[in-house]
């Protein structure tokens, strides 16, 4: 499956979202979640322990995707592996059909359930994306052929347009560019006229898809603990008020997130979708932005 890779190519407006593999052995809400998006989504990305919570391997979660029909984006995160196991499962991806990547510094130990755990960052993510780049071109990370062939991965980052350092953001943009990236998903969205300048002063000078964070808010609570806890994060207070103000908050969530979808829709090639535990929403957002069912094929 390859929608995801030829979308990005031809230049159309690119739709993913996010569903976490489960946090035990029962794939069956990730799975139902995962086929609410069928039709709606180009891909679906599966997280690898994101905020440093153990789940299951995103890897065994990605090929149960494939084995649904569902085109899957791989997260791969260097905090838990060496460079030898990312490049061992990056090339079991490839065996297995798994061709979209998303590379991954990780989150900080410290964030998640484990925080005594062992961190490993032997890489970062701009070295993760250097060695994905020698996979693709038939070289192990350390410039040496690999005598099995060469891999074939569509590998993007993440990036955060609302960085305080537009300056770091360009230097790391770019870097990520050197070394390899194809697309670039950003982290939540909430100041559209700061996207506008990312887009314009930043990431015009490379044909790169940048497909925009777009975070379905539950509530005024659910906002307010997340500009406490997720670091680089600041959910405006008109935002806030107008969740607290409305008698259904979900809906209004869902309205915000179908506004935020059409502005990022004439800033940039595409949005992703975040609504944990309510993924089955994500085609009513789409609804409410005028984005029509995608033409995929099998």
């Amino acid at each position: 499956m390859n929608n995801f890779r030829q979308a990005a190519t031809a230049g159309e407006f690119l739709i993913t979202a996010e569903v976490a593999p489960p946090k035990g052995g029962d794939v069956a809400h990730m799975v139902q979640m995962a086929n609410c998006l069928k039709g709606r989504v180009h891909a679906v990305n599966i997280t690898d322990g994101s905020r440093a919570v153990m789940r299951m391997s995103p890897f065994a979660a990605s090929l149960i995707l494939l084995q649904q029909g569902i085109e899957p984006v791989c997260q791969f995160a260097c905090r838990d592996r060496n460079r030898i196991g990312l490049q061992g499962d990056l090339l079991g991806a490839h065996a297995l059909g798994i061709q979209n990547i998303l590379a991954l510094t990780g989150d900080p130990i410290k964030a998640g359930d484990c925080p005594t755990a062992k961190a490993v960052f032997d890489l970062e993510a701009v070295r993760l994306l250097k060695i994905v780049d020698n996979l693709n071109r038939g070289l192990d990370g350390n410039d040496k052929p690999l005598p099995d062939g060469a891999v074939d991965l569509f590998v993007g980052a993440a990036v955060d347009p609302q960085s305080k350092s537009i300056s770091g953001l360009q230097r790391r943009f770019e870097q990520k560019v050197a070394a390899g990236a194809q697309f670039f998903q950003s982290q939540l969205i909430t100041d559209f006229e700061i996207l506008d300048k990312f887009m314009n002063r930043v990431a015009s000078g490379y044909d790169k898809p940048v497909l925009a964070g777009i975070f379905l808010l539950k509530s005024a609570k659910n906002a307010e603990f997340i500009n406490r806890n997720v670091p680089g994060v600041e959910i405006p207070q008109e935002i806030i008020d107008r969740l607290a103000r409305s008698p259904e908050p979900l809906r209004e969530g869902i309205q915000i997130a179908a506004e935020q979808v059409q502005l990022a829709s004439k800033l940039c090639q595409g949005v992703h979708l975040m609504a944990v535990k309510r993924e089955d929403l994500i085609p009513q957002i789409l609804d409410l932005a005028g984005i029509a069912p995608l033409n995929l094929k099998s």
